[in-house]
């Protein structure tokens, strides 16, 4: 059962697939206009709230993207941020 104090509690349980794949849906059904007004409303807010998590998800990956360093001869002794000075 959804807790009712807070409808999107569950995004953030899913990954950015998922929450991906929940805006998708979200954005075929407000597309295709047949979504009754107050409906239209709740699942627009749900949508904000997957891409807020969507973002939340993206800037963490990059966060922890790193480059390679390799030494003189090609092989890799270490990483480091991939905007590292």
């Amino acid at each position: 059962m959804t807790d009712q104090t807070t409808p999107n509690a569950d995004i953030k349980a899913m990954s950015f697939e998922q929450a991906l794949e929940a805006l998708e849906r979200i954005v075929d059904d407000l597309e295709r206009g047949d979504v009754p007004l107050d409906q239209s409303i709740r699942i627009y807010e749900r949508g904000e709230a997957l891409k807020a998590h969507c973002d939340q998800l993206l800037k963490a990956a990059e966060d922890k993207v790193e480059k390679i360093r390799l030494s003189r001869d090609g092989k890799p002794m270490g990483t480091e941020p991939l905007d590292g000075d």
